[in-house]
C-alpha cells in the first residue's frame, strides 16, 4: 500500500499543483486582472511576426483543430480496435473525449471575450478561457506518444516520439497567442487543465510509470 502511494504521489502534486494554477488564472481573467501579463506577452509574441512565420503558424494551428484532432483519433480508436489493443483506445478516447467536453464547459462559466485576430483571420465564435486548442491538443499529443511507445525499450526512436508528443501541443498552443485566438493565460489555463487530465487519466489506468507516460491496461 504505501509502495502504490508513493507511485502515485507525484501524480497528486503535479495535479494539485496544476488545478491551482487554473483556479488563480481563472480568478484574475474573470475580473481583467491578467491584462497586463497577457498584453505584454502578446506584443513581444507579435513583434517577431512575418510572413513564413505567419503561414507556419496557421499551419501548427490547424494541427490542433477539430478539423484534424478528430478523424485522427477516429483512424487511431480504430486502429486499436481492430488489432485488439481495445484498452488503449478505451484510455485515449475517454481522456479526449472528457478534454473536449470539459473545455466546452469550462468557456461557457467563464465567458472571457477572446482577443481580437490579427493577421485578417476569422475571429472564432467561442469564448476565449480556457484555450481548448492548448487543453485537448495536450492530451491527444502526449497521450499518443506515451502509447506510441508504450512497452518498448528506450532508444532515440522512442525519445524523438516522446519528445514530438510534448513540443507539438506547445508549438499549438504559441500559434494561438501569435494568430491572436487566444490570450497567454488562455493558453496556460489550458496546459494547466490538460496536466490535471493526464494525470487523472494515470490514476484512473491503475499505470505506475513516470507522470505523464501513459500505458494501456493491457501492457503493464
Amino acid at each position: 500500500m504505501s509502495h502504490t502511494r508513493n507511485r502515485t504521489r507525484p501524480l497528486w502534486v503535479a495535479a494539485s499543483a496544476a488545478s491551482l494554477l487554473f483556479a488563480r488564472l481563472a480568478w484574475c481573467v474573470r475580473p481583467g486582472e491578467a491584462v497586463g501579463f497577457d498584453t505584454t506577452v502578446r506584443a513581444t509574441v507579435h513583434s517577431w511576426a512575418s510572413p513564413a512565420l505567419t503561414s507556419a503558424m496557421r499551419f501548427v494551428t490547424n494541427l490542433g483543430s477539430h478539423y484534424f484532432l478528430v478523424p485522427l483519433g477516429l483512424l487511431l480508436v480504430w486502429r486499436w480496435v481492430a488489432t485488439g489493443r481495445r484498452g488503449q483506445a478505451l484510455v485515449f478516447a475517454s481522456a479526449a473525449l472528457s478534454a473536449e467536453l470539459f473545455t466546452q464547459l469550462f468557456k461557457l462559466v467563464f465567458h472571457r471575450p477572446r482577443p481580437e485576430v490579427y493577421f485578417g483571420l476569422a475571429p472564432a465564435e467561442t469564448y476565449s478561457y480556457p484555450s481548448g486548442h492548448a487543453f485537448v491538443s495536450t492530451v491527444f499529443y502526449v497521450l499518443l506518444a506515451a502509447l506510441l511507445t508504450a512497452g518498448k525499450p528506450s532508444g532515440r526512436q522512442r525519445i524523438a516520439i516522446r519528445i514530438a508528443g510534448v513540443v507539438l501541443p506547445l508549438a499549438i498552443g504559441l500559434s494561438r497567442i501569435y494568430l491572436s485566438f487566444h490570450y497567454p493565460s488562455d493558453v496556460l489555463g489550458g496546459y494547466a487543465c490538460a496536466v490535471v487530465w493526464l494525470c487523472c487519466t494515470k490514476l484512473w489506468s491503475g499505470l505506475s510509470v513516470s507522470t505523464l507516460v501513459i500505458t494501456s491496461p493491457e501492457s503493464t
